[in-house]
């Protein structure tokens, strides 16, 4: 199953660096060693570089903590990475940037250590919803950035914004439509319970799913491209030859930096919410290390730090942040969001693919 965060790796390439020479923030009544290091995963290319440079450094301005960063590979190769080495009792990284399916892949085999929440001070500034829990309560991550995918048009063929993800099914969008081509990375599922059904949790059952897949498959005359490739998409969208669709709302900010008429609009229901979580390796011998890591970047003002910089929405409540209304707009919304299905995903993964492609895309 292709991991969620998959499309996000790509399209870290094209988020701008933002302004430099940000702050340095301090942690306060922390022990500096300046032997001490910690072993950090994150998504690789531009996503990567830009950690490296504007906030990794900060963490060992503050802790005298060096950072090395490790690049994980793509899919879920770096969770079956990690198991096999923790079993060797080895740990390619201490800490990690883990998707919400491998997150819960690894809770299985109990790959991921308990975080103590008594050592992350910053524990109550974060979004419940990216504080990840075993099913017996222990943490088993905490949230590291969010992103959202969002409804877009093109403002030549579309005059005036859409309000609902409804507008996809509209007979007015025949042939008009990119979407996203996977079950696992759409959560086009989730967006049809949302829409038509109350909630997702109108997926709690196989019926309910069903019924998501039946509505689904109305808006298939709708869909031009079911699409794998971002940049295929994103093209057409610039160029009005498919003025609609699902993307990322960062990446068209950043095209409407660049002058194109495009635009991206959350809708009432929400944009979809899709986040990544600092897990630590259960053969990790950095813990202390890898707690204040956690904490650290749990803070306000750390977290407003990467949305300025990498361009992700924040785990923490935007109250408590100093971003201005335009740098969260650039990266997030006040609109309840909804919330992937990641429970769903994972334990009915093989039947959703074959219901996948024998409704939506076959």
């Amino acid at each position: 199953m292709t991991k969620l965060t998959d499309i996000s790796i790509s399209r870290r390439a094209l988020l701008a660096a933002g302004a430099t020479g940000a702050a340095v923030l301090a942690m306060p009544n922390v022990l500096r060693a300046q032997d001490r290091s910690l072993k950090v995963g994150a998504y690789g290319g531009y996503f990567k570089d830009s950690f490296d440079k504007n906030v990794f450094p900060e963490f060992t301005k503050a802790t005298g903590i060096a950072v090395e960063s490790v690049a994980e590979p793509t899919g879920e190769a770096w969770l079956v990475q990690l198991q096999q080495a923790a079993n060797a009792g080895e740990a390619p990284a201490d800490v990690s940037m883990i998707s919400q399916t491998s997150m819960l892949k690894g809770q299985a085999t109990e790959l991921w250590a308990p975080l103590d929440a008594a050592k992350i001070n910053n524990i109550d500034a974060l979004i419940p919803t990216f504080i990840n829990k075993y099913p017996d309560d222990r943490i088993a991550g905490i949230g590291a950035v969010a992103w959202y995918v969002t409804l877009v048009s093109n403002t030549d063929v579309y005059k005036e914004a859409p309000t609902s993800w409804a507008f996809l099914w509209d007979p007015s969008n025949a042939d008009k439509l990119g979407l996203m081509a996977l079950v696992s990375n759409s959560f086009l599922l989730e967006v049809t319970a949302k829409t038509f059904f109350g909630g997702t949790k109108a997926l709690d059952t196989e019926e309910g799913i069903l019924k998501a897949f039946d509505k689904l498959a109305e808006l298939k005359g709708n869909v031009r491209l079911w699409y794998r490739d971002e940049a295929q998409f994103e093209q057409a969208l610039k160029s009005g030859e498919i003025p609609m669709g699902q993307y990322y709302h960062d990446v068209t900010g950043l095209a409407i930096a660049d002058g194109f008429h495009v635009r991206s609009t959350f809708p009432k229901e929400g944009g979809i919410l899709d986040s990544g979580c600092w897990a630590l390796s259960k053969a990790s011998k950095k813990v202390e290390e890898a707690h204040l890591f956690i904490d650290f970047m749990s803070q306000p003002s750390i977290q407003a730090l990467v949305t300025r910089k990498v361009g992700t929405a924040p785990t923490v409540k935007r109250s408590l942040t100093d971003l201005t209304d335009a740098e969260f707009a650039a990266a997030s919304s006040e609109i309840d969001p909804i919330i992937p299905r990641y429970d769903m995903q994972v334990e009915k993964a093989d039947w959703l693919s074959e219901k996948w492609t024998e409704l939506i895309v076959g």
